[in-house]
C-alpha cells in the first residue's frame, strides 16, 4: 500500500497477503546514506546533519500518554534515499545547512502565534498525510519513528519544537483535539477501551477530501455523499443485513472487501488510531463509525470466534510463557481459509485435518521442520528458504499466531487457525 505518512513504521504481518487500508504505513526508518565524490574521486559521506533538536523539551520526564499533533517535516537532499522516490522536489537541491535554518524560521513563527501552523504545513509541508489538514494522534502504542513520538509526548498544548528523524526536520506542534464529525459514533468514543485483541470487520468509504484516500470512485466523491452512504450502510446492517455483503458491495479497502475478513486489534496494532480507538470500545454485534485518514469507516465488532477443533486449546489456555520465541512453521489451507497455493484453494476440511495431524505427528517424533516446510507449506514467506519468525507482543503479525507462539516451550509444537489457514508451529528458540 502506498504511504499515508512518510515517517510512520511499517509493521507488516508475515502472513499478510492483501494489503490494508488500515495499516499505517512508512518508509523503513533508516535513511540510506547518500556519498558525494570528492577531487580525487574518493566517495566521502555527507557531512553530519545539524543538531537542532529541542532538548529542553525532550529532557523532561512528565509524558502524557495521549497528545494531538501537527507536524511540518522538512527534508533535504542527503535523505533521498528513505523516501524511496517520493521525496518532495522542493528537499532534492536542499542542503542540511538550507534546511535547518527553515526549520528553526518555521518554529520561531510558530512560537510567535502558535495558530499559523495549518498555513505552514501548507507552504512548507512535506508529509503528505498532513495536507488533508486532519492531526495526528501520538500515543505511546502508536506505530511513529520514536524520536517524533519522544517530542509529541512531551509537548504542552499550543507548544512546538523540532526533533530529527531519518526523513528531516519536524517543526512539531501539539493542538487541541478536533471536535468528532458529526456522524462519527462519539457516545461509543467517549468509553474506556479495552486491551484487545477485538475482532471487528468494516466497511471503508473514502472521500476526495481525505488525505490517505486512493480508490479513485472515493476521489471524485465529496464528504457529503460519503456520508450518506455510510447512513444507508448503519441502516442496513442494524437491519439485519449480513454485514459481510455490506462489505462486498459497499467497502474499498482491498484487504477486506471480497473476503470479509476480520481484523484483530490491539492497542498497539498497526493500524490508524481512530480505527483503534473504536473497534477496541465496541461491544460484541455493536455497530459505529469513526473517521480516519483514509475516509469513514463503519465497524462491527465481531463474538470471538469458536476455537477450530484442531487448535491447540491445551496450549492457548496457558499464561505466556515467553515475550520473545523464535518460530517455524507449516501453513496448510483448506476451501474456506488459505492463501493463493492451488494446493490450499482445493484440499477439502478431511484432508487437512489428516495432513495436519500427520505432521505433527512426524514433528513430535523428532523430524525436522525445514524439509517439511519446504514440501508442505503454502506460506510463501517462509515455506521454501525455512525462516523463522520472531515473535513479540507488539510483533506484526495476527494475533492467533502470536497467542500460540508465545506459549509454546522451546521445541514445542502447536497448532492454530487464522484467516489464512491452519499453523503448525515449533518453537525453535
Amino acid at each position: 500500500m502506498k504511504r499515508t505518512s512518510l515517517f510512520l513504521v511499517l509493521a507488516l504481518a508475515a502472513c499478510q497477503r492483501n494489503p490494508s487500508k488500515l495499516d499505517q504505513a512508512a518508509g523503513s526508518g533508516a535513511a540510506a546514506a547518500k556519498t558525494t565524490t570528492t577531487g580525487s574521486g574518493a566517495m566521502t559521506p555527507p557531512a553530519p546533519a545539524q543538531d537542532i533538536d529541542s532538548h529542553d523539551i525532550l529532557n523532561r520526564t512528565e509524558t502524557s500518554d495521549e497528545v494531538t499533533v501537527k507536524h511540518v517535516l522538512v527534508s533535504w537532499k542527503d535523505l533521498a534515499g528513505v523516501y524511496r522516490g517520493q521525496q518532495d522536489p522542493r528537499a532534492k537541491d536542499r542542503s542540511n545547512a538550507d534546511a535547518a535554518k527553515l526549520a528553526q524560521d518555521i518554529l520561531a513563527q510558530l512560537k510567535a502565534n502558535p495558530d499559523k501552523i495549518d498555513d505552514l504545513i501548507k507552504q512548507y509541508g512535506e508529509d503528505p498525510g498532513m495536507k488533508g489538514g486532519d492531526a495526528y494522534t501520538v500515543n505511546k502504542e502508536t506505530q511513529f519513528v520514536p524520536e517524533f513520538k519522544q517530542l509529541a509526548l512531551r509537548l504542552k498544548e499550543k507548544e512546538a519544537g523540532i526533533v530529527k528523524t531519518s526523513f528531516g526536520y519536524h517543526v512539531i506542534e501539539r493542538v487541541a483535539p478536533p471536535p468528532p464529525d458529526p456522524i462519527e459514533s462519539a457516545d461509543i468514543l467517549a468509553r474506556p477501551a479495552e486491551k484487545g485483541p477485538v475482532s471487528v470487520q468494516h466497511v471503508l468509504i473514502g472521500f476526495k477530501d481525505a488525505p490517505a484516500v486512493r480508490d479513485p470512485k472515493a476521489k471524485e466523491r465529496s464528504k457529503e455523499d460519503a456520508a450518506k452512504m455510510v447512513t444507508e450502510v448503519m441502516t442496513k446492517a442494524k437491519s439485519g443485513t449480513d454485514f459481510k455483503q455490506l462489505m462486498k458491495d459497499y467497502s474499498e479497502d482491498p484487504g477486506s472487501k471480497d473476503s470479509g475478513r476480520p481484523y484483530d486489534v490491539t492497542a498497539d496494532a498497526p493500524m490508524v488510531e481512530p480505527f483503534k480507538k473504536l473497534s477496541l470500545r465496541l461491544k460484541e454485534n455493536e455497530i459505529g463509525v469513526v473517521k480516519s485518514p483514509f475516509g469513514y469507516h463503519v465497524i462491527k465488532r465481531l463474538p470471538p470466534p469458536p476455537p477450530d477443533s484442531l487448535d491447540s486449546t491445551d496450549i492457548l489456555k496457558r499464561d505466556p510463557v515467553t515475550k520473545k520465541a523464535k518460530v517455524k512453521h507449516i501453513l496448510l489451507g483448506w476451501t474456506e481459509a488459505h492463501t493463493d497455493d492451488p494446493r490450499g484453494t482445493k484440499r477439502s476440511r478431511a484432508d487437512l485435518e489428516k495432513l495436519v495431524k500427520d505432521t505433527v505427528a512426524k514433528l513430535k517424533k523428532g523430524d525436522k521442520i525445514e524439509p517439511l516446510m519446504a514440501e508442505l507449506s503454502e506460506d510463501p514467506g517462509s515455506a521454501k528458504s525455512g525462516q523463522s519468525y520472531d515473535v513479540t507482543p507488539d510483533a506484526g503479525l495476527v494475533e492467533p499466531f502470536k497467542n500460540l507462539s508465545l506459549r509454546l516451550n522451546v521445541n514445542e509444537v502447536g497448532v492454530v487457525k487464522t484467516q489464512f489457514g491452519i499453523h503448525i508451529i515449533e518453537r525453535t528458540e
